[in-house]
């Protein structure tokens, strides 16, 4: 225990049976079982979870404040629904709220993945799409439960992210990239056709500009979100290849220092601002793909705030929205 820093700590407490014991759950954590209080089985793996509730609940505002297509607003209440479960899961380590945390996940991905893909489709095809998405989440549903191993939900949840993510990449850069649209005559064409005004070369050249502008921020969000995931996966991982280790460790140096070891702990913080950016991100090329780029704009001054869509107001509504309580000022919304 030497070569540890002697900085002030509290023994842990040795783990016990609690409230909810016995485990039902076919997983259970690296973080050790009602070590903290017997009401929760793992209290980091479920306190970290309150970030997905708090984001969830700041987007189904922001959702039903700022007018964003429906698809998002039941998204954000899939994100709740995720933290929600998994918060009651591991307080509990019960099979049936296990079954709530991780099929949530796949749902919430299933709607993304509809709003992905259903978009400028005719209702047919919208229909097609979403009785296929709602077969698919069954079939997970009751296969999961018929084998109950892990790493088929893993699995399937991995694929349908990686659908979804690399579906909107795709859909982002040829709506958007300038040297990826129509030729201007094709364009030209197609805005006669459908009976719409023909932009001058200066009205062009301004919406090559903002919305190559637009691109970059939309890539920084993606890399970031995606680094985000993509470490938490790395540090759980670690939490599993070395939980022996972990506990020893955090033993040896005490509360609170333990609880930075706690690997599962920060997936889910990881993941959750991963997710929140995803989700987002989507809200934003919805309104660019929809032609509304002067009527929405990212808030994401510094990359330690939470990133919101909000609608472009005048500087007559800005300037009254000031005067009261939560008024927006173009660069925070409360």
């Amino acid at each position: 225990m030497s070569h540890w820093p002697h900085f002030p700590f509290i023994p842990y407490p040795p783990s016990k049976a609690g409230y909810w014991s016995p485990v039902t759950s076919t997983l259970n954590w690296c973080e050790e079982d009602y070590y903290a209080t017997p009401y929760s089985a793992e209290i980091v793996n479920s306190v970290t979870n309150l970030l997905f509730i708090w984001l969830g609940t700041k987007g189904i505002r922001n959702c039903r404040r700022e007018g964003h297509d429906r698809i998002f607003l039941i998204a954000f209440c899939g994100y709740l629904l995720v933290g929600t479960g998994s918060f009651l899961f591991h307080s509990t380590l019960k099979y049936p709220m296990q079954l709530v945390d991780e099929l949530s996940m796949i749902y919430t991905t299933c709607l993304m993945c509809y709003a992905s893909f259903s978009y400028a489709k005719t209702n047919p095809v919208r229909v097609l799409i979403g009785i296929g998405l709602t077969g698919l989440a069954i079939f997970i549903t009751l296969y999961y439960h018929y084998l109950q191993d892990p790493a088929f939900h893993q699995n399937a949840y991995a694929l349908l992210t990686t659908i979804v993510v690399l579906r909107s990449m795709y859909t982002m850069e040829v709506n958007l990239r300038p040297r990826w649209r129509k030729t201007r005559e094709e364009d030209r064409l197609a805005r006669e056709k459908k009976g719409l005004p023909v932009p001058t070369k200066e009205r062009q050249h301004f919406e090559n500009v903002r919305d190559s502008k637009a691109l970059k921020t939309m890539w920084f969000m993606v890399i970031f979100g995606l680094s985000m995931f993509l470490g938490g996966f790395g540090i759980w991982n670690l939490d599993n290849i070395y939980c022996s280790k972990l506990r020893v460790w955090r033993r040896q140096i005490g509360l609170p220092w333990g609880l930075l070891l706690e690997g599962h702990g920060w997936w889910h913080l990881m993941t959750g601002i991963g997710a929140y950016l995803y989700i987002v991100w989507g809200i934003w090329l919805r309104h660019v793909l929809n032609g509304k780029q002067d009527e929405y704009h990212l808030v994401w001054p510094r990359i330690w705030n939470i990133p919101e869509v909000v609608r472009t107001r005048s500087p007559v509504s800005t300037a009254k929205s000031k005067s009261r309580p939560n008024g927006i000022n173009g660069k925070k919304v409360e």
